[in-house]
């Protein structure tokens, strides 16, 4: 793929429960990718979840950081449920 944008996203956890949940459940994304079009990273630093797009065009970024940050959403809200039951 030749990367042609690119986008990196600083995600600060105030739980570390959040965090660690949100990098396993997007492990198997990161792993197998969807499309050839863009490609992901993610990186933990101290609190953060940094989150690394290669796209080759803007439409595959747009659309790969929509859903890398509804999963993330996603995630941290399934955490949040669970810890209150």
């Amino acid at each position: 793929m030749a990367t042609k944008v690119k986008a990196s996203i600083r995600l600060k956890f105030c739980d570390p429960k959040q965090l660690s949940a949100a990098v396993a459940a997007l492990r198997p994304e990161v792993n197998s990718p969807v499309t050839h079009r863009a490609s992901v990273n993610l990186q933990v630093q101290e609190s953060f979840l940094v989150l690394t797009v290669d796209a080759e065009d803007t439409i595959a970024l747009r659309a790969t950081i929509n859903a890398y940050l509804r999963w993330i959403a996603s995630t941290v809200n399934v955490v949040e449920v669970a810890e209150y039951m």
